[in-house]
């Protein structure tokens, strides 16, 4: 058969290895610096956008998104053409998706600082971003599908099953969470609430790690390990059962992050049945990447992209070990909320996704520059000091989650009051452990600094080639029908528009069981008589507190068990959250949970006055010196911008939150009788009046600290909850 020639395009990959490294350093920066403003909270005292609140969203999307996005289209990019015989299916696209991806991320790295976030884990960035992203992700669907259609391969490969697997799961998972009604031009409000908020972010949350860090890297591993190692996929069988069963298993684990929650509890039952099963599809594709290295062992030694890749598969079996045993509800009632996550979370991240990435790199950039790696050496170093900084990172982690949960559940040895009542008592425990975690941090990022060097030695020493000449037969037309001795999937691997209805099909199942329910059955969300909507002061506080990002320390969720009622009052149930556009149930606790914050006569935590508020932001270490809460000095300076407030109490009616139009058109007034009692009560006090008593730019009481003393003291006390 007379074969024809053609040009991989290499360009579109190199722009993305080089994107995918400049963005790790970066993102990893921002990641050590938060390790150290757990040590010296003060450290970028005054600048807003420098504060911890900010930039933890930042840090999270610029690896997630940024460092393994890029890495991940590189991998895709090259593996792709090379699967399918054939040069991506246009150019143009393949420019338009690298310049949009990273514009996305600029505006990203502009506007997270700055403030304007939904709040939704891993999906913080506001509306108009939202849909950039949407756009970008069809344009890749478009050159991914254009491509498969005109291969000069007959069946897909095991990698382009996962490549097509992570396509059309993102892009359902990103438009459904990522529904809003737009306020401004970077402002607006989930049209979820509450409960259905929550199942819908976290629905979202986990299959953004199984479907954008887990599958595409799942399909790397598929093309890259076989490759470096030169030898076969150990099990094609395997792969087949892999591959399905991951999907649609994956899809439904999503309540096992909202155990013991105000979640109905079919739905966490649902989540945590399939995050059980999810182990053994998860192991599958370990065990078939790792034995597919039979008989190459002696070249882990020496060769340090295959160091890489080991490590890396092991992290994906460890972290998916992990994940399903987190989802028991016996460890998850000591794990949630605590550092056991980070060190998870962050043992895929680092393992998994960052060291499949570094082995690719040091695999892909001396054979696109006509090359070798400059050093060897170096790569090695890069690998032992990697591997070091994850175990220095991840270790001191799981200590400190063991720690906080037995610190936070333990009783008096008469069992009539908590052990440790004030909740700083175990933040000063951890403080050794964070020193470690900032050191592995270190190490990991300088073993990204020596790629960086590697990598630009490499490439001065060698030649690029952009576009790399190949030949290949064009693929002969065949019958679409099933041919005889045909098994279905072989035909199936033939066939992509129904392999991606097939992939569709399987995803959507678990989301549809588990979301429609809960939002269409109004029984899953008791509704309590007392809970009012916000008043538009404490509306506009608690857009503050989105803002600041107060949600990354603090959890508003009290979940049934004596020690946090105990700790914080009656436990969080639906009905609290009806008018709740985001919800703010948290993820982590670095401080106490402010589910029932305003509620007066608490014996630990909670019922606090307006004026230790004021001072708590003013200067937490004022109050208490082992504080690690930064200062939000800033919040006391600014006035509160009023001009949306009508507008946004608009939007809420439009989702169906009950404010009357009277309501509404003398929201102005109200916020102003408000104020002026919360100023009032921190005039009172001799030290902030001489202080800020003088009305300069603005009186106290137009200040954004009074918006948000409002909001902190509402938590709780419409539901008449007593401790």
């Amino acid at each position: 058969m007379e074969k024809q020639q053609f040009y991989y395009d290499n360009k579109i990959v190199r722009n993305f290895i080089y994107a995918s490294i400049v963005f790790g350093v970066v993102g990893m920066l921002v990641g050590l610096i938060l390790a150290f403003l757990f040590l010296f909270p003060n450290l970028t005292s005054g600048v807003s956008f420098l504060s911890f609140g900010r930039l933890r969203p930042l840090h999270t999307n610029a690896v997630i998104f940024a460092f393994v996005g890029n890495a991940m289209f590189a991998g895709v990019y090259y593996s792709m053409q090379r699967l399918l015989k054939a040069r991506m299916f246009s150019d143009l696209l393949s420019k338009i998706h690298f310049w949009g991806w990273q514009l996305i991320i600029v505006a990203a790295a502009i506007s997270l600082p700055l403030g304007f976030t939904t709040s939704k884990e891993y999906a913080e960035l506001e509306w108009p971003i939202d849909i950039a992203i949407a756009l970008i992700w069809v344009v890749f669907g478009i050159n991914m599908i254009g491509t498969i259609i005109k291969r000069r391969e007959r069946h897909i490969y095991v990698a382009i099953w996962f490549y097509i697997a992570t396509f059309v799961t993102v892009a359902v998972l990103h438009i459904f969470n990522s529904l809003e009604l737009p306020v401004s031009a970077m402002k607006s409000y989930s049209v979820y609430a509450g409960v259905q908020d929550a199942l819908v972010q976290w629905w979202y949350g986990h299959n953004a790690v199984a479907f954008f860090l887990t599958t595409p890297f799942l399909g790397m591993m598929y093309y890259f390990v076989p490759k470096v190692a030169n030898r076969p996929v150990y099990s094609y069988r395997l792969s087949i059962i892999h591959f399905w069963s991951l999907i649609f298993i994956y899809i439904w684990a999503g309540p096992h992050h909202l155990l013991y929650t105000a979640l109905p509890d079919w739905a966490q039952n649902l989540g945590v049945v399939f995050s059980v099963m999810l182990i053994a599809p998860s192991w599958g594709g370990m065990i078939n990447g790792l034995l597919t290295l039979r008989g190459v062992w002696d070249k882990v030694r020496t060769d340090a992209v295959l160091k890489f890749f080991v490590v890396a598969i092991t992290g994906y079996g460890m972290a998916t070990f992990e994940g399903p045993m987190l989802s028991l509800k016996n460890v998850n009632a000591i794990a949630h909320f605590t550092d056991w996550i980070i060190a998870h979370v962050h043992v895929g991240a680092l393992a998994w996704n960052g060291f499949l990435s570094f082995g690719m790199i040091y695999w892909l950039i001396p054979r696109m520059t006509k090359t070798k790696l400059f050093s060897e050496k170096l790569a090695n170093f890069h690998f032992w000091i990697g591997t070091l900084g994850i175990i220095l990172y991840s270790l001191p982690m799981y200590v400190a989650g063991f720690l906080q949960a037995s610190m936070w559940k333990q009783f008096k040895p008469d069992g009539g009051a908590l052990q440790y009542g004030n909740f700083l008592e175990t933040v000063t425990e951890l403080m050794p452990m964070y020193w470690m975690r900032a050191i592995g941090g270190t190490l990991y990022l300088t073993g990204v600094i020596v790629l960086v060097y590697n990598i630009i030695r490499t490439v001065r020493q060698g030649s690029p080639v952009e576009n790399e000449l190949v030949e290949a037969p064009a693929l002969a037309v065949i019958s679409p029908n099933r041919l005889k001795g045909e098994k279905l999937h072989s035909w199936l691997e033939r066939k992509p528009v129904q392999f991606m209805l097939l992939t569709t099909v399987a995803i959507l199942i678990g989301g549809l069981i588990q979301i429609l329910p809960t939002i269409l059955v109004k029984s899953n969300i008791p509704t309590i008589a007392a809970v009012k909507p916000y008043t538009p002061l404490e509306l506009e506080g608690r857009d503050l507190y989105i803002r600041e990002g107060c949600v990354g320390c603090h959890s508003q969720m009290v979940r049934p068990f004596r020690s946090e009622v105990e700790r914080y009052g009656d436990y969080s149930k639906a009905g609290e959250f009806v008018y709740d556009h985001p919800f703010l149930w948290g993820s982590k606790r670095t401080g106490p949970d402010l589910a029932r914050e305003g509620v007066k006569g608490k014996p630990f935590n909670g019922g606090r006055d307006d004026v230790w508020h004021f001072n708590h932001m003013y200067d937490p270490q004022g109050l208490n010196e082992k504080s690690i809460m930064p200062r939000y000095q800033w919040l006391i300076k600014d006035e509160l911008d009023k001009s949306s407030t009508q507008d946004k109490m608009r939007a809420m009616v439009t989702l169906g939150v009950p404010y009357t139009e009277a309501e509404i058109n003398n929201a102005l007034k109200h916020m102003d009788e408000q104020a002026t009692k919360i100023e009032t009560n921190l005039l009172a006090n001799p030290d902030i009046k001489k202080s800020f008593g003088a009305q300069t730019a603005s009186p106290l009481k137009d200040r954004e600290i009074v918006a948000l003393i409002a909001y902190l003291q509402r938590l709780g006390t419409d539901t008449q909850v007593k401790k």
